[in-house]
């Protein structure tokens, strides 16, 4: 498909950077794991596998639209599923948001793990429709909705790091020291 011509670079940048995002996640993960909280599990569906699902998003369309399409009505249709699919995942991560009580989220958390990603899902819906009558904007959502996916999560590993090493470990260094 010649309109994909020039976003090679564009998707093995994107592409890889979610990659390896998510080894970084992996990593985080596994050096926190030594110190378990109580009731972290339904934080961690609420705030980490959310990113992780957004990353791996990002990862699959960069590779999938790496591929060497012949016309754009198989990837469209991919994107607007992802969507969808996107849009009904959010639900239940709004969903999980509310219910767990380990951390109350502020305006800033809505907007990234939230607002950001249904921007990025809705635009993927978007370029679905568009991409039978004009493949070129199409294409430019898909890239914006990766590029804000992309930065969302990055958002979101950043918070969850800090929030562990600047809030939870200090509490836990007084909590033992009066121990």
């Amino acid at each position: 498909m010649p309109e994909l011509n020039g976003w090679e670079n564009f998707y093995v940048i994107v592409g890889s950077s979610a990659g390896a995002l998510i080894g970084l996640q992996f990593v985080f993960l596994t050096l926190i794991a030594e110190r378990p909280r109580l009731r972290m599990v339904e934080a961690s569906r609420a705030f980490s596998t959310p990113t992780i699902v957004h990353f791996a998003i990002v990862l699959f369309v960069s590779a999938m639209i790496s591929a060497p399409w012949h016309a754009v009505e198989v990837p469209a249709c991919i994107w607007g599923a992802i969507g969808v699919g996107g849009i009904i995942y959010l639900s239940f991560v709004l969903h999980m948001l509310r219910i767990q009580d380990v951390y109350k989220p502020v305006v800033e958390d809505w907007i990234f793990h939230i607002a950001c990603p249904m921007l990025a899902y809705m635009l993927l819906v978007a370029a679905a429709v568009t991409s039978f009558s004009a493949v070129v904007p199409a294409l430019f959502m898909v890239g914006t909705a990766m590029t804000v996916l992309l930065f969302a999560g990055i958002h979101n590993s950043w918070d969850s790091v800090a929030y562990h090493v600047f809030v939870q470990r200090p509490k836990e260094t007084i909590q033992n020291a009066r121990d």
